[in-house]
Parts: structure tokens; C-alpha cells; sequence
């Protein structure tokens, strides 16, 4: 088992990992929007998703993943009204791959903000 952590998301803020290598999987840790310098992102669920998916890209990349080995994606959302703008946001990021996802309504996330994202992903071996 290896615990990644890399300066090109926030910093974990609590006892835990930006994410989990074992074997060729990654676990990321749920990631909210954050920038680099640990302030939640102003704006709606637009702005917001935009900045979890730039620190969840960061963490792929620091593992040697990317969007397109994600196999399971886990949505938090403070409002699911706001499906269908995240919809369109994680479309973006995606593409044609279409890992398996679950999105839930929750009654409250880290610091009041409307997502977190948490992925499942694979690390591909070099031969």
C-alpha cells in the first residue's frame, strides 16, 4: 500500500490521504473545492465542481492515472437540483468513458459546500 500526496491538489484537512495506491488501484479521498491555497472556491456548483475536478486531476496524474482509468465515481451533493449543472460538468471531464457512479443528496458536506467527489481508479502497468 502506497499513499500518495502531491501539491497539485489542497492538502488533506484531517487524518487521511489525498488518495491510496494498492497494487494498480487508486482510491481518492473525497474531494471538495478547494484551491491550492486551502480556500473554498467562490461561486455555484458550476465553479465549484470545476475546482474538485482540477484537484482530482491532480491526484491521478500524481499516481500515474487519469480520467480515463476511473472506474467508480461516488457524487456528493448538497442539492440534488443541481444534478443536471453537475451532469453537464462531469460529461465534460469524461467524455465517451463512462465509469460507474453513484450520486447521493446529503444534508451537509465539509465547510458547506455544494459537492465532493471520490474516485476508484486504475494505474496502468507498463510493460
Amino acid at each position: 500500500m502506497e499513499f500518495i500526496s502531491t501539491s497539485a491538489a489542497p492538502a488533506a484537512i484531517g487524518p487521511y490521504s489525498q488518495a491510496v495506491k494498492l497494487g494498480n488501484l487508486l482510491f481518492t479521498s473525497g474531494q471538495i473545492p478547494l484551491g491550492l491555497d486551502g480556500q473554498i472556491v467562490e461561486g455555484g456548483i458550476k465553479e465549484q465542481a470545476h475546482q474538485v475536478f482540477a484537484n482530482l486531476q491532480g491526484v491521478l496524474e500524481a499516481a500515474g492515472s487519469s480520467f480515463s482509468q476511473v472506474v467508480k465515481a461516488t457524487v456528493f451533493l448538497k442539492d440534488m437540483n443541481q444534478f443536471g449543472e453537475l451532469n453537464e460538468i462531469y460529461a465534460s471531464y469524461f467524455g465517451d468513458h463512462k465509469p460507474a457512479r453513484s450520486t447521493v443528496e446529503v444534508a451537509r458536506l465539509p465547510r458547506d459546500v455544494f459537492v465532493e467527489i471520490e474516485l476508484i481508479a486504475v494505474i496502468p502497468v507498463e510493460i
